[in-house]
């Protein structure tokens, strides 16, 4: 992972100057780093990935991360995409991707249109990207 790491300041681009002071990643396990599950060799994973955004960005967001979207819905690996708003007058939204394998994934990730994208994110957005794969409980859920 090239922009997002745990250390920012020392892991973005020059471009990703602006975005820095804009959007804030937070990791949604403080255990395990989204770019320590990107070196796992898992397949199929699920991204699911919280935004926090404020009420009188809504229409922003929805433009910056449709932009994204279309990116990453190009990539090779990329089974589907999803977005989910909270209920209620909420500004939460949830993405949830499909993705091939974590290697689909990270190469997505890393490519530099949809890093350039995540520029158009309006301020003050929080988001929590995070990996997972399918938990199999006997009589309720499958899973691999």
């Amino acid at each position: 992972m090239r922009n997002i790491k745990n250390k920012p300041e020392q892991t973005m681009s020059p471009h990703s100057e602006r975005r820095r002071r804009l959007a804030k990643f937070i990791e949604m396990d403080e255990r395990v780093k989204l770019s320590t599950q990107m070196e796992e060799n898992d397949a199929p994973v699920i991204l699911i990935n919280t935004f926090n955004v404020k009420a009188e960005d809504v229409d922003e967001f929805l433009r910056a991360w449709t932009a994204s979207a279309e990116i990453m819905k190009q990539q090779p690996g990329c089974i589907s995409a999803q977005l989910h708003r909270g209920i209620g007058g909420s500004s939460v939204f949830l993405n949830y991707a499909v993705w091939e394998s974590t290697e689909h994934f990270k190469k997505a990730f890393n490519n530099p249109e949809f890093q350039s994208s995540l520029e158009k994110l309006p301020s003050d957005v929080l988001l929590s990207p995070h990996l997972f794969k399918k938990v199999r409980v006997p009589g309720i859920c499958g899973g691999t």
